[in-house]
């Protein structure tokens, strides 16, 4: 049995229309057939005389007819646009953006259509060239070089898989079919088979992991097809007496069992139950292997995008966004958000209690141009018997983002899965600073009450590790709220310095860092500390400041902590501060 990749992907759409007539004159607007009945009246004006007929011209066309000739309009693809759609992007694009494509009235919306298209895909939009695009044309070659067979490759289910998805982990290929030996879950026996191929995936994002796609050229002229059937590749299945399995050479089974209907025509072995049990799995994999790539968290972008009212409770959480210099041209900005686990919707199953929630971060420049979009989804997970103790504490999620230096403007949005209508969001601007070579500057300085060094292999790699050092910070409402910690736990700081001066004859910086406490309420020093650049890294511009202090010596109050840089070399100072609370 063979499988056609559309009968999976027909959906039954529902449209709610509205439009605004317009007049002229198209295509449609032929006279209509005489209508039977008596004359309707009309205006002085219109009236034609006995020997006239009337001026099709000023004749009032239907809303149907408008409608049709709006649509026309819209439809009418040639040249570039129409092999952009048809060919180029028809195995990526989804059937929600082909829509919108076909509705676009002229080339400048095609143009800037197609242009943010291919940014939506980027993996790193930062960059002048996008990457996404590139390997999907280059595999567009190679889909038509490998592939063609009759048909230009990228035709071809072959085609079609290795463009979605890339080259496969492995091939298993028999290009000449010939002798077979079954597995045991395809009933044993030795037969002879089609020319035919099995491509295994370790992991596709979406749909699984361990994945096996079949294709065989049953015609044997190089077209293979995919099919959800394994026993289509067996050349010798409607020859009597031939290519038997294992129980049907015992006399166990007839072969013409093979044919009453089931999704597989696979002879009866010892495995045929577990695997009758399978044959819809395959049929789903089919389906999602052959669709275009799901757009996640849609309901989450229409919050975002098109300001959509929320109907339930407001989802509160806190946001907090810093600073880290990458290069001279790029900047890393972590995200930061914290939710409180009593405003998460759990279920508790077999005894244990999930709670799920849907993020969605978009970075959007003041021209509402997308520059990045992270979806992502936290899983809280607790034993039933601790929950209301768990409902206490707080989450955290935490995304790290590159961005040129420039304005934009930070959109969040959160839904309780749990609790489809428990939404959150938020925006605001988001200036991302420029770290000029000549002037002395730090990153943000990060406040945490856990600080620790992770492994080679882990650097720049898991949620709050920045560099080798995993730091979450403090989550507070706002920038002037200060964090709070406990006397039983420990006072982290993390900050960067750049652009430090370099000593010519010595090749090293010369700069003295301070670390100081402040008591708010009488303004006195608490803590204070000074350490030679030199002891940090002596011939780096660029130093890393980690520090760590038990708050067991500090009353319960308001404090604040100041890191402080004197560059000796360019004569310039800089300090960062950040206020905490002792409880």
């Amino acid at each position: 049995m063979t499988f056609n990749s559309r009968m999976f992907l027909i959906v039954a759409l529902g449209f709610g229309l509205v439009f605004t007539p317009t007049r002229g004159l198209g295509a449609q607007d032929a006279a209509p057939a005489p209508a039977s009945g008596p004359p309707q009246a009309q205006p002085a004006s219109q009236n034609a005389g006995p020997d006239q007929e009337p001026d099709p011209l000023k004749r009032q066309r239907s809303d149907k007819e408008k409608f049709a000739a709006q649509k026309a309009v819209r439809q009418e693809l040639k040249g570039a646009y129409k092999t952009w759609l048809n060919q180029d992007v028809v195995w990526i694009i989804s059937d929600e953006e082909a829509r919108a494509f076909k509705t676009l009235s002229n080339d400048e919306e095609r143009d800037a259509f197609i242009e943010q298209f291919w940014l939506r895909r980027n993996p790193n939009p930062d960059s002048p060239e996008n990457e996404f695009r590139e390997e999907h044309y280059r595999r567009i070659a190679y889909a038509n070089e490998h592939f063609a067979a009759g048909k230009p490759g990228w035709k071809t289910d072959r085609g079609h898989i290795y463009i979605s998805f890339g080259k496969p982990d492995s091939i298993d290929a028999h290009p000449s079919g010939g002798n077979y030996q079954r597995p045991m879950d395809e009933g044993g026996g030795e037969t002879s088979t089609f020319p035919f191929e099995v491509w295994h995936y370790r992991y596709l994002e979406g749909i699984g992991d361990n994945l096996d796609l079949e294709f065989v050229d049953t015609c044997q002229c190089g077209d293979y097809h995919f099919t959800i059937d394994r026993g289509e590749k067996d050349a010798l299945m409607h020859v009597p007496g031939a290519g038997q399995t294992q129980w049907e050479e015992m006399g166990m089974a007839k072969k013409a069992d093979r044919f009453k209907g089931g999704m597989e025509n696979l002879g009866t072995g010892p495995l045929s139950s577990s695997q009758a049990s399978k044959e819809f799995d395959r049929i789903e994999l089919a389906a999602k292997v052959f669709a275009p790539p799901p757009i996640k968290f849609k309901d989450l972008e229409n919050f975002i995008s098109e300001h959509k009212i929320m109907s339930g409770p407001v989802f509160p959480f806190d946001v907090r966004t810093d600073f880290v210099k990458v290069t001279d041209s790029t900047v890393l900005v972590p995200v930061t958000l914290q939710l409180k686990n009593r405003d998460i919707t759990f279920v508790t199953k077999d005894g244990v209690s999930k709670g799920f929630v849907n993020i969605l971060i978009k970075v959007t420049t003041l021209t509402h141009k997308t520059v990045q979009s992270q979806e992502d989804t936290v899983q809280v997970e607790e034993p039933a018997e601790l929950l209301q103790k768990a409902q206490e504490r707080k989450s955290v999620y935490w995304k790290a983002l590159p961005l040129l230096p420039g304005l934009y403007r930070l959109d969040i949005a959160i839904k309780d899965v749990n609790n489809p209508d428990h939404v959150g969001i938020y925006g605001s601007s988001l200036d991302v600073p420029t770290f000029r070579d000549e002037k002395l500057a730090t990153s943000s300085l990060i406040l945490g009450d856990e600080m620790n060094l992770v492994s080679s292999r882990d650097i720049g790699e898991g949620s709050c590790v920045i560099g080798n050092t995993h730091i979450c910070p403090r989550v507070t409402p706002n920038r002037t709220t200060p964090a709070s910690f406990k006397r039983s736990q420990d006072l982290n700081f993390w900050m960067q310095v750049y652009n430090l001066g370099i000593d010519d004859a010595t090749k090293s910086n010369q700069a003295t860092v301070t670390y100081q406490i402040v008591d708010s309420a009488s303004n006195t020093v608490v803590f204070e500390k000074q350490l030679d650049s030199k002891d940090l890294g002596a011939h780096s511009d660029q130093l890393t400041l980690e520090k760590t202090l038990p708050m067991a010596g500090l009353q319960p109050g308001k404090y604040k902590v100041t890191i402080k840089i004197n560059d000796t070399i360019s004569k310039q100072e800089i300090a960062q501060s950040a206020p905490f609370v002792v409880e």
